[in-house]
């Protein structure tokens, strides 16, 4: 006789029950066994659906979601998309607020599902009136019907995880897990999974892997281009106190880690991904054979195909390298000259006599104007002057040498990745005095057409 159908009765009862898969090829290096929880198998492509559906279902039990309301969240993407398909199933309205790093596929994607996307700068602070926190709670009082699930602060958020991916761990290991390994971003699922599984074993370390200037590895909430983890402030649902190390990883080894997984294991993985992957592999460098790593995979790569995954954004950043001719050559040559930094800026708050001596002492003609100290963030970066503009100015402008440098600064200054062909670089210094270099995704130096000059004339530098 035929069984029993399997039929689930909504989308949303699909969500958990995400397989492990061992790392073999990445992982090679070390004794240790390490395995990826694959969470870009749930239906909304992410581990956010676990939270998602937990936040709404609470909120509904407590009246606070009425039929026919609106759910706005500050979300990276991936929260909205699981928001997205309880609200689609339910018949809420969705508004979603993100931030102008976010890839533009995952804007798409959340508007592909009937969502009002708002975008807003990530380089601004927490409390001020354009961030994306704070656009959401204006957002949230402007809006009737409006239910913030608060990500940040729901204890749905930790609790999803505890009661669902935990014991999915603990039972797929057999309880062998040693390591837990994941991204922190709202801390809710390195929090969840924490509590279950030191509540079996208390010896379970759990490890959160940072975007390299975060607020949980000890920066200071700089901006980063990694999407997804790492945060500014400290939300309610992260708890420290279960956390046994915090390793930072930087933009570059997250992206090129991401790459090699995709590569070497067919698991196409978005940027946070490879930050764990990247984490558990420095942990299980100390470990031994007996030693079982779980690595979280919170979402997918198809998310990042325009980011991680495509070339000349990533050359753009300084994160891929070419052969030869490349802008790399013509600042390496420029290093040896002489005691001026690769990279002479200005802050916002530097008054223009204090700029006009600093281009004098390092004879320099063109400065970016970039808030917060090396290394600089690229979204730090706000403008640019210019000995030929500033002179203008004081020229014409009683009293201009006192005048902060932000209020008469000009727009910034084109971008290219240390790594790119010379002759793109030549081509933007057609059109600008100057260009500012990246590499690693961050500031390195500025180019001028003369460093191009001396660079291919210089004896054996040749003409690529």
């Amino acid at each position: 006789m035929p069984g029993t159908p399997e039929i689930a009765d909504s989308l949303v009862d699909l969500i958990g029950g995400t397989p492990l898969v061992r790392l073999g090829r990445v992982a090679r290096d070390v004794d240790c066994t390490v395995v990826a929880k694959l969470e870009m198998l749930n239906p909304g492509g992410s581990v956010k659906d676990r939270p998602a559906l937990a936040m709404i279902e609470q909120a509904e039990r407590d009246g606070l979601l009425k039929p026919g309301g609106t759910i706005v969240e500050p979300t990276s993407g991936n929260t909205g998309v699981g928001l997205a398909i309880v609200a689609a199933q339910r018949g809420y309205g969705c508004i979603f607020v993100v931030t102008d790093k976010v890839a533009p596929e995952k804007i798409r994607l959340l508007e592909a599902y009937g969502a009002e996307v708002v975008v807003c700068p990530v380089a601004v602070e927490p409390d001020d009136p354009q961030s994306y926190y704070s656009v959401a709670e204006r957002l949230v009082q402007e809006t009737p019907g409006a239910f913030r699930p608060n990500q940040y602060g729901n204890p749905q958020n930790p609790a999803a995880h505890e009661r669902t991916t935990g014991p999915e761990i603990w039972r797929q290991t057999a309880g062998r897990i040693t390591h837990f390994v994941a991204g922190i971003g709202t801390g809710g699922t390195i929090t969840g999974v924490a509590r279950y599984l030191k509540a079996q074993s208390p010896a379970v370390q759990v490890v959160g892997a940072d975007p390299a200037g975060s607020i949980y590895s000890g920066g200071s909430g700089r901006p980063y281009l990694v999407e997804g983890i790492g945060e500014d402030f400290w939300p309610t649902t992260y708890d420290p106190s279960l956390v046994d190390r915090v390793v930072a990883v930087s933009d570059e080894d997250s992206f090129l880690m991401a790459r090699r997984v995709t590569h070497e294991e067919g698991l196409l993985i978005g940027g946070s991904g490879g930050t764990a992957v990247a984490a558990a592999l420095e942990v299980g460098r100390d470990l031994g054979p007996d030693d079982l790593v779980v690595v979280l995979i919170p979402d997918s790569g198809r998310g990042y195909l325009s980011r991680v995954f495509d070339d000349e954004w990533m050359a753009g950043f300084g994160f891929l390298r070419g052969a030869d001719h490349t802008v790399a050559a013509v600042v390496e040559a420029r290093s040896g000259r002489g005691d001026v930094p690769q990279l002479v800026y200005a802050k916002p708050t530097d008054t223009v006599r204090r700029v006009v001596n600093v281009m004098r002492g390092y004879g320099v003609s063109q400065v970016p104007v970039a808030k917060g100290d090396m290394p600089l963030a690229a979204a730090e970066v706000l403008g640019a002057v210019d000995e030929l503009s500033l002179m203008d100015l004081v020229f014409r402008t009683p009293g201009a040498m006192d005048a902060h440098i932000e209020k008469v600064m000009g727009p910034r200054l084109p971008t290219i990745g240390i790594g790119q062909p010379l002759d793109l670089a030549v081509g933007l210094l057609d059109r600008s005095d100057a260009v500012v270099v990246l590499a690693g995704g961050r500031p390195h130096a500025v180019l001028t057409r003369t460093d191009v000059l001396d660079y291919l004339s210089s004896a054996g530098a040749g003409q690529p």
